[in-house]
């Protein structure tokens, strides 16, 4: 009980009366414990139910609509990095994370060698047995999505396979990689290269990255993906079995796939995918959505990229901040609300600054991508200093008219996670 109380009193304090929505601060910097790296998902059972991963090896959950917050471990053989958290049918979470088995991080052998999953089946209090994926020594596993079938317990992951990560050597490849699980993640799939053309190995601008997995209502597979400057498509009809002979180059970046922001340091452009498979006009749909900074190099903006025909074609790059030009927006995070089709993008905002101030927004769109509307969600902004580049990232999860957001604060060195839940309803009475 006291662990519960303290967690809400922190939201408390930290909501005051600044903003809208009431910022939650899940957890901070404390000795023993430095979160980063948030994730977030709803449980498709019950909206009420939310379950927040934070790195290393926590969870933090409500089953009360994000009104008081627990805490709770999960215990890991092998894992420690950048989680993510997704949730089934069943109202089951599952916790996915990079693999640290030593507890070392980079200066052990054994760092990144596979991708790690474990499940939760009571709302994220407790977590099952560990299993795993990708495994293939002496090579490197990284940079993973994750997504799930809308009827059906079947994971789907693509992720970054690398010879050595981070080393420099000219022969050091990086190539994309997709396995799907049957039974809940108990055993996955053989992996398969999907990737035609390698990157380095140098997690930088000519490295392979930003994997993204999407899946429909009848199970056709897609994927996404950066390599030198291009966004790249591949999709599969048939479970996965094979995939198109040739990778779609569906667009040319002005951009590169990383990029400096003061204050945060060294970060990726952030290419999220996702697939409407709502009840509505739009099912079917596939979003893009990434930073680029096509107007200059102090200039960073949030597009969009939307296909009606199972990626045969893209629109071509939409403007989702509407501010004027010449400001910081980046580390996006996408959601759609598949009972609506409602589109739900988060991000990091320097609009009002000329600093490294930072706000956080919400993105949001009621007309399958056709046009946005934006609200600050953050109480104050935070002032930070440079981060690693793992540990700024956002988060959304969406369901029922009920959206999730959560997000990294830095205050000067001082890292927090923080949350806020929005409705619908709230957003359509925003006068803009």
């Amino acid at each position: 009980m006291m662990r519960r109380f303290i967690v809400l009193f922190l939201g408390l304090v930290s909501a005051q009366c600044f903003g809208q929505f009431k910022n939650v601060t899940l957890t901070e910097d404390k000795e023993g414990f430095k979160p980063r790296n948030p994730t977030v998902a709803i449980n498709h059972k019950d909206q009420d139910a939310i379950v927040v991963g934070v790195s290393p090896n926590h969870s933090f959950y409500s089953s009360d609509g994000g009104v008081t917050w627990n805490e709770s471990t999960v215990t890991s053989g092998f894992g420690g990095g950048t989680p993510e958290v997704i949730s089934d049918q069943k109202g089951h979470i599952f916790y996915f994370q990079q693999s640290n088995p030593a507890g070392v991080g980079p200066s052990g052998d054994s760092w990144l060698d596979r991708i790690v999953c474990t499940e939760s089946k009571d709302g994220g209090k407790s977590w099952g047995e560990e299993r795993f994926f990708g495994m293939n020594p002496p090579k490197d596993q990284s940079l993973f999505h994750v997504t799930i079938h809308p009827k059906k317990s079947i994971l789907y992951s693509t992720w970054t396979q690398f010879d050595q990560y981070k080393l420099e050597d000219a022969g050091c490849q990086s190539n994309i990689f997709y396995s799907m699980s049957m039974n809940e993640g108990s055993k996955w799939t053989k992996p398969v290269q999907l990737s035609l053309e390698p990157g380095d190995c140098k997690d930088g601008n000519n490295t392979v990255g930003e994997s993204m997995p999407a899946v429909n209502l009848d199970g056709k597979i897609y994927a996404a993906w950066f390599n030198k400057g291009t966004i790249f498509f591949d999709r599969s009809y048939d479970g996965g079995e094979t995939w198109l002979s040739n990778d779609l180059a569906i667009h040319k970046r002005t951009g590169e796939r990383t990029m400096y922001v003061p204050g945060f340091g060294q970060i990726n452009s952030g290419l999220i995918m996702q697939s409407d498979i709502s009840p509505t006009r739009a099912q079917t749909n596939l979003y893009i959505v990434y930073t680029d900074q096509k107007k200059g190099g102090s200039d960073a903006d949030i597009y969009l990229m939307r296909s009606a025909n199972k990626g045969d074609n893209w629109t071509s790059q939409f403007r989702i901040n509407n501010d004027e030009k010449g400001k910081y927006h980046f580390l996006p995070a996408m959601t759609i609300d598949q009972t609506s089709g409602y589109i739900y993008i988060i991000y990091y905002d320097r609009r009002a600054f000329d600093d490294t101030k930072t706000d956080v927004y919400l993105a949001y769109s009621f007309n399958a991508g056709e046009t946005f509307a934006e609200v600050k969600i953050s109480d104050t902004p935070f002032e930070p200093t440079d981060l690693k580049i793992q540990s700024g990232y956002t988060s959304i999860s969406s369901q029922n008219g009920v959206i999730v957001p959560v997000w990294t604060r830095n205050d000067n060195g001082k890292v927090s996670i923080m949350t806020t839940v929005i409705t619908t309803e709230e957003l359509r009475k925003i006068k803009h």
